[in-house]
């Protein structure tokens, strides 16, 4: 097949599913702001057709993102075989949405509405019942987003680094620096703990700075154990990266953690994320707790 006879690219499905008040509605709105054709509240029956439309009225280049939740019904089993057999022809991502039980009821509380499986019970009760119902969905989720520490432009920039470019077909990986002493961050791949560094913090001339000055880097790294885990590390992600993308995944988000996210974990995902980048890998490096303290 010549060139000038080869089909257009296929556009890209992104189903968007995930916990009542976690954000649906703001990376579906984000989505559109992509260039995406998005409906939103689909029954997973109707998802060939919707895309068979798009094909036919706006041509098969055009992205297209549907929002699936639990007002559908019974419908896990039906987008699960949907999904597995490939019934849309088109590379689908599913993109679920989590926060924590305290900071969904908060949500829900603040837009003053009942969640859809509260029935007569508490709007905990709810949220229970959804994650009992989602539980398989987001396991087999090819990028999970929690959102319970972030804010309405945060979420939109996730979303921006995850489907901005939608022909792309890299692996995109996110490593984010974490203070332990904030939590985990539980939409993580891999997480690595520089605890068994010195801290800077204890260096009275290191203290006030972070991992991105360069004394402070250079402290960090210096460190017994240091070289060694990079040296150890990097190859494991860089394998690791390879075989997602043989799996179809295209998401990888690695945390790297110290106490309170400051000097340690800071200074090493800057390394290991250039590294990574050495390697060809698109990447990018966020502190997700640096200026807490």
């Amino acid at each position: 097949m010549t060139e000038e006879t080869a089909p257009p690219t296929r556009g890209e499905l992104v189903v968007v599913t995930g916990m009542t008040g976690a954000g649906r509605s703001t990376a579906a709105k984000e989505l559109e702001d992509l260039g995406f054709y998005v409906v939103d509240n689909l029954p997973p029956s109707l998802l060939p057709d919707v895309v068979q439309l798009v094909d036919d009225s706006l041509g098969p280049t055009q992205g297209i993102a549907v929002v699936v939740d639990v007002r559908s019904g019974s419908f896990f089993h039906t987008l699960h075989a949907n999904l597995a057999q490939g019934a849309t022809g088109r590379r689908t991502t599913l993109l679920f949405l989590d926060a924590s039980d305290e900071v969904l009821v908060r949500r829900q509380e603040a837009a003053r509405r009942p969640h859809p499986l509260q029935a007569s019970g508490r709007l905990l009760d709810g949220l229970q019942r959804e994650r009992a119902v989602l539980a398989d969905l987001r396991s087999d989720a090819d990028l999970m987003i929690d959102t319970t520490a972030l804010n309405v432009h945060q979420l939109t920039d996730r979303v921006a680094e995850a489907f901005g470019t939608v022909h792309s077909t890299r692996l995109k990986v996110n490593v984010v620096s974490f203070g332990f002493k904030y939590g985990i961050p539980v939409d993580a791949d891999f997480v690595a703990d520089m605890r068994f560094l010195p801290n800077p913090f204890w260096v009275p001339e290191l203290r006030a700075g972070t991992g991105r000055d360069a004394g402070v880097a250079d402290y960090v790294k210096s460190q017994p154990g240091a070289a060694e885990f990079l040296d150890g590390y990097v190859p494991v992600l860089a394998g690791v990266s390879a075989g997602y993308l043989r799996e179809g995944k295209r998401f990888m988000r690695v945390a790297i953690g110290c106490t309170g996210g400051k000097h340690r974990s800071v200074a090493m995902s800057e390394e290991v994320g250039r590294r990574l980048i050495d390697r060809g890998l698109e990447v990018r490096v966020t502190h997700r707790d640096l200026g807490r303290e």
